[in-house]
């Protein structure tokens, strides 16, 4: 039987989640407050107070996206437009965008911690996938580990950040390999070219585009990047499957993953922790898959 898992939020100093409730998040990024929508927090806050603390609050005005306000009851300080945090021995770069995004999923920090120890196993300078890869925490905390990672993602501006946040951490510019590039279009080339990796990251969105126009839809896309990535994989390998926002399960997960042969399966969701009381806030399914 298929049991599911709650992949909690390791210790991450620079981060926490300060309450939730009422389709809202109210965290802490290093030194800043930010109040954000989330429509998984379906329960009432724990404290009116803790939300007047807030630096910026994001508005939404479409699907499009919205805008960050400074509420009106906040003390008067100048608030930068990027910041870093530090988690590890990666530093990187918050910059607050018109989508409620920040450049950092923190949820995945127990990816990173799992793939990290991961590597450790797999002797020196293991190869690292990362698809979809944004900002690029999980490429730079694996390039700390050791790997040789390829950053892969469709937008130059996220690969921008992606650069600033190397040079946060102390890598060298070339210290991943960087690639714009549709998700699925790349690993079908490193499949012609026999290319093998130890591990593969996977966090797609439901919808997007690629630099050429490539159409990404996760419904009808998801299986054939899972069939063509997993040709891709060495003989002691993982691969890691990540989603938000999107209406599958972390059982549907599972059956996509356990069509890969010779490996086991893990599955579940990803989920932040409270700062006061533990409350749990999801963010997501997981799935990882081994052998």
């Amino acid at each position: 039987m298929v049991q599911t898992e709650i992949f909690e939020q390791p210790a991450f100093e620079d981060y926490e989640l300060i309450d939730s409730g009422n389709g809202r998040k109210l965290e802490r990024f290093g030194h800043r407050i930010l109040d954000r929508p989330d429509p998984q927090a379906l329960w009432e806050p724990s404290s009116s107070e803790s939300w007047e603390r807030a630096d910026l609050r994001f508005e939404r005005e479409s699907d499009r996206g919205g805008r960050w306000e400074r509420p009106s009851r906040t003390v008067a300080r100048p608030t930068e437009a990027q910041w870093p945090v530090t988690f590890g021995e990666a530093r990187l770069l918050i910059r607050p965008t018109p989508f409620k995004h920040v450049g950092l999923f923190p949820e995945q920090a127990s990816n990173w911690v799992w793939v990290a120890d991961e590597l450790g196993r797999m002797g020196e300078r293991p190869r690292l996938l990362n698809l979809f890869g944004y900002t690029g925490a999980g490429s730079v905390l694996a390039a700390k580990a050791g790997a040789r990672v390829t950053h892969v993602d469709a937008s130059r501006t996220t690969l921008a950040w992606v650069r600033e946040n190397l040079e946060l951490s102390g890598l060298p510019a070339d210290g991943i390999r960087i690639v714009l590039e549709d998700a699925l279009r790349f690993v079908r080339r490193e499949v012609r070219r026999g290319a093998r990796y130890s591990g593969i990251l996977i966090d797609p969105p439901h919808y997007g585009r690629g630099p050429k126009g490539e159409r990404w839809r996760f419904e009808f896309d998801i299986q054939a990047l899972i069939r063509e990535a997993s040709k891709l994989l060495a003989e002691n390998s993982f691969l890691v499957l990540s989603t938000y926002a999107i209406g599958f399960s972390p059982l549907s997960l599972y059956g996509l993953l356990a069509e890969l042969e010779g490996g086991r399966v893990r599955t579940g969701e990803l989920a932040l922790v409270e700062t006061r009381g533990g409350r749990l806030l999801s963010c997501g399914f997981c799935a990882r898959w081994q052998r």
